[in-house]
This record gives structure tokens, sequence and C-alpha cells, in this order.
């Protein structure tokens, strides 16, 4: 499915959160990103430099609006799923490829004790993931968890292809059960920030 050039045009431009025009944004993707990638290569390269770029952090949750958009998340060493998956939307537009954030609900079956205590909860709500629109469909991706986290937890970290959904394992290299999304939330242009922490706040009361 094609995308019309407004649609293309409002999924390709910066935005508070995706704001990859700030100098911050550029000047890392001068030095990280080669001109010569386009479409599927360059979204492919960007998942692979946020996954392992930035560390998994799920403690470090700012609900401050300038601390999560992609020009201070970028500064930074690590991300939790949602600033991850923000920070991959953000510099895929700016190498012109129409993304969007998407959110949903996951059960995680091997969640550390320590994750498990301090959400009261194994359901991760508003998990954040990436969808590109590549070559005529749109390819989800998840680029929260890095490579040496998932060695830690005998999980295999996800590929992305460019071509392929890339979401959470159903099992670890066990065959125990891993993660399953159990709701879907939608797809947004940008953060849809109020939203996110009304909901959170009501989900886990003793974190908001």
């Amino acid at each position: 499915m094609n995308l019309s050039s407004s649609e293309t045009a409002d999924l390709t431009r910066p935005t508070y959160f995706l704001d990859y025009d700030h100098p911050v944004v550029r000047t890392w993707l001068e030095e990280h990103m080669p001109e010569s990638l386009r479409g599927v290569e360059a979204a492919v390269h960007l998942y692979y430099l946020v996954r392992d770029g930035w560390k998994y952090n799920p403690y470090r949750v700012s609900r401050e609006p300038a601390k999560t958009r992609a020009s201070h998340v970028i500064t930074q060493g690590f991300g939790y799923c949602t600033t991850k998956a923000l920070l991959l939307a953000a510099l895929a537009r700016a190498a012109g490829i129409p993304s969007r954030l998407g959110f949903g609900d996951v059960r995680n079956h091997l969640a550390s004790p320590r994750l498990i205590e301090y959400l009261k909860s194994e359901i991760f709500a508003w998990h954040g993931f990436t969808e590109f629109h590549l070559e005529g469909k749109w390819v989800r991706c998840t680029p929260a968890f890095d490579a040496l986290l998932c060695k830690k937890f005998g999980v295999h970290a996800l590929e992305f292809n460019g071509y392929e959904d890339s979401i959470f394992h159903a099992f670890d290299q066990d065959g125990r059960v891993f993660m399953e999304y159990v709701q879907y939330r939608g797809v947004h242009s940008d953060l849809p920030f109020e939203e996110m922490f009304a909901s959170l706040g009501e989900i886990y009361p003793h974190l908001f």
C-alpha cells in the first residue's frame, strides 16, 4: 500500500519528540549514517545502531517531555523501549523513511524478580516499537533489547531485515515461553506523551 504525498510528508517531518532537525541529531547522523544508504538498507543499518548503541534500562523513565525527545535520548547511553523506538523513528525520518510509533502491552514470562517487584506485574504496558514504511508496506521492529542484555538472559537478540516484522520472540533459547503481546494500543505519528503517562499512572500508581 503506497502512501499519499501528504501521508509521506506527515510521516517524514520532524515533530516535538522526533526532533531529528536538532543539531545534536544531525551531527550524530553525519558521523554514523553513510549517505549511500537508502530505504531498506538505511532502516536496517539504523536498527542495529539503536538496538545495541543504547543499553536497555527500564528503571530510568522520565516524566519530563524535554528528556523524552530524540535529541536528548541520543546523548544518553541508555533508553527504555519507548525512547529507543522514538529515537529510531526520528533517525529513520531523517533518512527519508516514513516512520511512526506503535504501542502494545506485553507479558514477560521471564522478567527478572527485580523488575517484577518494581512493576508489581508481569505485564509491560505501553511497550513501544517502531514502524517503517518500506517498499509499499509497514514493517515493525523492536530495538529495545540490546545484544548484551539478550545474551545475559539466554535470548537471541532480535534481528531485522527490513522486509519482515521483528517483534518479541515467543520463546527463549531453551524453548521456554518468553514474551507475548496481550493488547495493541495503536500507532501514532508522534509520541502520545500525555495519554501514555496518564494510562501508566492508572496501571502502575506506585510508580507514578
